[in-house]
């Protein structure tokens, strides 16, 4: 987080991600991100695969 003028920039990786007002609002931003960061790194997602073909056959339109 750096200040520029009357605000803060929050910077990932020196690339601007959010520009704020208030430097505690910035740091409760920072907080509440890192915590959802780490909420997700939690979560394993399910190992579910894709059929490689489709279940249905789609029907050829009839043609007058």
């Amino acid at each position: 987080m750096i200040k520029v003028g009357n605000d803060y920039v929050v910077q990932a990786n020196d690339k601007c991600i959010l520009k704020v007002g208030s430097r505690r609002r910035a740091a409760q931003l920072i907080s509440d991100a890192t915590d959802l960061l780490n909420a997700l790194a939690v979560v394993e997602s399910p190992k579910i695969v894709a059929p490689e073909a489709p279940s249905l056959q789609r029907e050829t339109p009839e043609l007058p």
